[in-house]
Formats: C-alpha cells, structure tokens, sequence
C-alpha cells in the first residue's frame, strides 16, 4: 500500500466527527506526525491519538520509534557505557528531532496508558515498557538547584509522578531519591520561575510581559512542568500537604489566559508579517492550556468554578480563532514550503497541533 494510500485510510479510521477546529487539528497532527523518520513526530501523534497511534508505513508508533531509534546503554552524552539501560540521542544527523526532551518518549507511552508489559521491538531484540521506566529510574539525577535541569526535567517528572505514589523511593545508580522531594522541589521551582506572574496576579496587572524571562525560559512556556506538579496532586495527601501553594499555581494559570491573549492581539496588530509564528504560538498556547487544565480535571479531580469553566471555555474560542486564522493563511496546506522557510515553526504547526487537540480531547 503506498504512503498516500495509507494517509488515508488512517484519516478515514482514526478520525471522528469533531468541533471543526479539533477535527482540522487532529487531521493536521494526523497527517504530519505519521513519518516514521520523524519519532519526535510520531510521539506527539501518540499524545493525540493514543497508543494505536500508526505511522503512515502501516506500523504502530510505538513500535517504529523502539525500533528505528532506541539505543542500548546510552549515556547522557550520547557514549555508550555498561549497563542495562536505554535512550534516544536528543536529534538524528540531519537534526530531525528524536527525544529533544529528556524521557519525552517513555513518558508519552505511560501517559497513553499502555500497559507496562508492553512489549517493543528494537534492533538487537525486544523490550518492555516497565524495562524503559526502569531505565529511566536508574539514570535519574536530581539536581534542584540547576536552572537548566528544571527546563529538561519536566517530562522525566512527569513519567515518574504517573507512574509513583507518595512514599516512592527511586533506585538510582547514584543512590536512592525520594520521589517526595523530588515532587516539592518541582513546585518550588515553579513557583519561582511564575513569581512575577503571581506578582501580577496579586497586583491587578492585565498582562506580565514575556521576555523569556523564568517560567517563559522554559520549552512551551513551562506548561510540562506544570502538568508535572499538577499530576502529583491527585493524591490527597499531597493535596492537602500543598494546599494555598496548589490553589495559587491554579490561579497563576487562569491568569496567563488573559494576560498571553492581550499580548497576542497587540503582536498581531503590530507585526502582521509574523502572523503565522504569532497564530503558531496561540495554537501552542491555548492547546497547552487545555491540556493542562484538563489533565488537572482528570486526573487529579479539579473541578472548575463558574469563573474558571468560562476560562476554558474562552481558551476553546481562542484555539478556534488561531486555527481559522491559521487555515486562513493557508498554513496547513503549506506545510512543505514552511519546512523549507521556517523549520521550527513546520515542527511547531505538527506538535502543537497534536498538543492542541489532546488538549481538547480533556474536555470531551
């Protein structure tokens, strides 16, 4: 069957009847994130889709990432070493994205909720998903006080917290880590790196402006990181341990909705010729921002207030609003020029498309 053949039936079996904006998300995320060249891609397919996610050579994503990407006793440099242990190097030769974040693919697959005897094949034989999370718990290397490890970690916390309860203890290669501290030591990085948010949340200001500037460092606004901490609430004990602190990140986020929509509409009435870059990172952002409030609802039993519901509510409109604009200038159907003029935002329109419509998805 050819490539375009099976697009297509991929598009005709996995895609359902949708609100307009998440169906052209969905078949955006769809037709994109299926290259079996692309794992990065193919993961974020996953996120959309869900573990039966295929890519457009007929075979499950899953799989075609174990098997075309995954190494045996990789080191954090990209050495091999001793040691039963497994990774992917961050970018292939041509600097195709492969796992840019750390545990960015043993996490997709937890969150789409295979089970952890799954088993995948690679190059030298095959593994399991427990053997991948075991992987990660070996080589984890907790270190709070560095910046950078808080715009890397996100994912790997998100991993261990689907994955742990309170009380977990984690054997590393270094020695054993408390999954309790490594959960308060997220929300003290978050808070620090959402301090002038809280600041402006507590002030009346209608915007923080973004400069790059703590939590805005980080990848997708550190919106992983909060799903991270967030995850972790879902027990109640640690609800109740974190209390005021939890309540006060919710609210840090409600208030980036309006604060990032102001500074959008000011960018695209200032700058029209960076419309697409300014409708990508709406997409990102709204996609994001429903994702994450919707995980906080599903997983973690959040239930918003009439305030908060008209929130998400306006996020939806928002998405909507990004997508059209985005369909409006023929962005969607121009994918391969973009590549070539654009990479990085060719890579957004793909995986925060799927981001997006998994956000969407959470409120279903």
């Amino acid at each position: 069957m050819s490539v375009a053949a099976v697009t297509l039936s991929l598009l005709l079996t996995q895609s359902a009847t949708k609100a307009p904006a998440h169906q052209v998300l969905l078949d955006q995320c769809l037709l994109h994130a299926a290259d079996p060249k692309n794992p990065w891609a193919l993961a974020h397919g996953i996120t959309a889709y869900g573990g039966s996610f295929l890519a457009n050579d007929g075979r499950k994503a899953t799989e075609a990432i174990t098997k075309d990407f995954l190494n045996q006793n990789l080191l954090p440099d990209g050495g091999v070493g001793p040691g039963n242990t497994y990774g992917f190097l961050r970018y292939g030769a041509d600097k195709t994205p492969i796992e840019p974040h750390t545990n960015l693919v043993t996490k997709t697959f937890v969150l789409a909720k295979l089970p952890m005897s799954t088993t995948f094949p690679t190059r030298w034989g095959q593994v399991t998903l427990q053997q991948l999370v075991d992987s990660v718990k070996k080589g984890f290397r907790h270190v709070p006080s560095n910046a950078e490890y808080w715009r890397d970690s996100a994912w790997t916390i998100d991993l261990l917290s689907a994955v742990g309860k309170p009380g977990t203890t984690i054997l590393t290669e270094l020695g054993p880590v408390s999954l309790d501290v490594v959960m308060d030591d997220a929300l003290t990085a978050l808070e620090k790196d959402q301090a002038e948010l809280t600041e402006g949340l507590k002030k009346g200001l209608p915007e923080v402006p973004k400069r790059k500037q703590g939590i805005y460092a980080h990848s997708c606004g550190g919106l992983h990181l909060l799903q991270a901490v967030f995850g972790w609430s879902r027990f109640p004990e640690v609800k109740k341990k974190w209390g005021a602190r939890l309540d006060a990140q919710i609210a840090v986020l409600f208030y980036r909705l309006e604060s990032e929509r102001r500074q959008y509409d000011a960018a695209l009435q200032q700058a029209p010729q960076f419309t697409l870059q300014i409708l990508t990172q709406q997409v990102k952002f709204y996609g994001h921002f429903l994702e994450s409030v919707g995980r906080l609802k599903n997983e973690a039993g959040f239930k918003p207030n009439k305030e908060q519901q008209l929130a998400v509510n306006k996020a939806k409109v928002l998405l909507d609003a990004a997508v059209k604009g985005l369909e409006g200038i023929k962005a969607f159907s121009t994918m391969s020029a973009i590549k070539q003029s654009n990479p990085q935002v060719y890579l957004d329109l793909i995986g925060d498309s799927c981001h997006a419509a998994n956000g969407w998805n959470q409120w279903q």
